[in-house]
């Protein structure tokens, strides 16, 4: 009944008609993100960052989520209708979506996409209003070694879990590392890594690094593939809309599923990406229309959408509560609740109680708007993209430039984006992840200062990690999480070495 409380708390915080109007707005800009190539949620809630410095803390994080709900339905769209994923996580959703489309069942298609991840996402905002109050009091027992432990598994759980190999992911995960050494030093006050350059001295800005990596990186891939938009038109009716709500309860039991992989994928850094092509694979393996999956199966659209926004949703739970981004949007937010000066992790329950459950209730109302808004302007959305790449590719760079100058309102720092655009060229190229360098990035710094302070605590011992059960098992888990990969491949040899021969039989002619 607390948390029940609670979030009538934060229903009357937001239900005023100027938070309600930042939610159409923020969720329009993120269907426009989700549509346009080269753009992404993460560069969006990065682009959109600066406007927000004027705003107060819950303002800014309604307009920002929203967005982000937003660039999760604008990825459906060109996904379905144009064979172009807006957002990594709507690459599975293309498999059986433009099939639909090029059947005339658009509309039934995206109803379809937009309803179930209207069901994900609820079911995500759920976990986080019911489990995020108990984890962040279980949190709230924790000293240094308990938060090196936690941030030890994050990043070890990416490299022994993520889908790219785990060598790629421990490279962006150093460089991560090393743009959070920038700067001052917090502990002995000394400069690193500046080479006698003042504007480092503060460090580099996390919005500059994103907005480049993200936004001009993406656009370069994109120019250099030479996109050409084709689609398939779409106009979605009452009766359509009717007609497909009517079809969902024949696939509970796939929405169900899908909604558990997403929420787990969320909160483990397993990301919506994963989710939506796993909840796909299972969807297939399980259905009793295998056969028809990738040639326009309504189940093969609904199961990625739920699983992607459950995960998109339950991500925000490690932030709040741990401090530890879930996705790489979810890390694009924790580094903007920074530069608010809020500190999330257990404390800020305590210290920015309406804050966060003006956050949890404007998930809810967020995501019913905008379900109600992308319903209504799929077709305009559709033929913003019938304008010539040429023409939005600069529109996008020039937005991109804006934004990085308007952070320290410094040439420097569009510079850095520069450098940072060709640095997400290049781990686009060369297939290494983006979202593990972030992740480095934003918790570099705080992970080193649990480490030094452990050591301080110990007289430089280890075995601190494994002073108490709870820090003992979360390292434990973390070095399991790590040598992953090698455990896997040695059980698989053990496992082929079980298996009884295959008997050879000589065939008579």
């Amino acid at each position: 009944m607390s948390e029940f409380d609670s979030l009538l708390q934060g229903m009357n915080l937001i239900l005023t008609p100027g938070h309600i109007g930042l939610m159409v707005i923020g969720v329009l800009l993120g269907i426009l993100v989700g549509v346009l190539p080269g753009l992404g949620a993460p560069n969006g809630v990065a682009l959109l960052l600066p406007l927000t410095f004027t705003m107060s803390p819950v303002s800014a994080i309604i307009l920002l989520s929203c967005m982000y709900w937003g660039a999760l339905f604008g990825g459906s769209i060109t996904s379905i209708l144009f064979n172009i994923p807006g957002e990594p996580s709507s690459v599975a959703t293309t498999f059986d979506g433009y099939p639909m489309a090029r059947e005339g069942r658009a509309a039934e298609a995206l109803t379809a996409a937009f309803s179930s991840a209207l069901l994900g996402a609820l079911a995500g905002v759920l976990l986080l209003t019911f489990l995020s109050t108990k984890i962040a009091a279980f949190a709230m027992s924790f000293s240094s070694p308990e938060f090196f432990a936690v941030y030890l598994l994050a990043f070890c759980t990416f490299i022994g879990m993520s889908k790219n190999p785990p060598l790629k992911t421990v490279v962006a995960m150093m460089i991560g590392f090393a743009m959070a050494a920038v700067g001052m030093d917090t502990v002995s006050g000394n400069l690193r890594l500046t080479f006698d350059q003042p504007t480092l001295m503060t460090g580099i800005s996390f919005e500059v690094a994103v907005i480049g990596l993200f936004g001009i990186g993406e656009i370069l891939c994109t120019v250099e593939e030479g996109l050409v938009f084709r689609g398939e038109h779409a106009r979605i009716t009452p009766m359509v809309i009717l007609r497909t709500w009517a079809k969902l309860p024949r696939y509970w039991w796939t929405i169900v599923r899908s909604t558990l992989v997403g929420c787990w994928m969320g909160i483990t850094p397993g990301g919506p990406t994963a989710a939506s092509f796993m909840s796909y694979s299972l969807a297939r393996r399980f259905s009793k229309n295998r056969d028809n999956f990738g040639k326009g199966e309504l189940e093969g659209v609904i199961a990625p959408e739920t699983a992607d926004h459950a995960a998109g949703t339950s991500a925000l739970l490690p932030m709040l509560t741990l401090g530890i981004p879930g996705s790489a949007t979810a890390a694009v937010m924790l580094g903007g609740l920074m530069i608010w000066g809020l500190h999330p992790g257990p404390t800020l329950f305590v210290e920015q109680h309406d804050f966060v459950w003006g956050l949890i209730a404007s998930m809810y109302l967020g995501n019913v708007v905008s379900l109600i808004v992308v319903l209504a302007t799929v077709p305009l959305f559709a033929s913003i993209l019938r304008i010539p790449f040429s023409i939005i590719a600069p529109i996008i760079i020039m937005v991109c430039a804006i934004g990085a100058y308007s952070v320290h309102n410094s040439f420097f720092d569009v510079v850095l984006m520069l450098g940072f655009g060709a640095l997400g060229y290049l781990f686009k190229k060369l297939g290494y992840p983006i979202a593990p360098l972030v992740l480095a990035a934003v918790l570099g710094d705080k992970a080193e200062d649990a480490f030094r302070q452990s050591m301080l605590f110990s007289d430089g011992h280890l075995g601190i990690f494994w002073s108490n059960p709870l820090v003992g098992s979360l390292t434990t888990a973390a070095l399991l999480m790590l040598f992953w990969p090698l455990i896997s491949r040695a059980l698989g040899a053990l496992t082929g070495l079980r298996k009884p021969p295959v008997a050879k039989t000589k065939s008579v002619l």
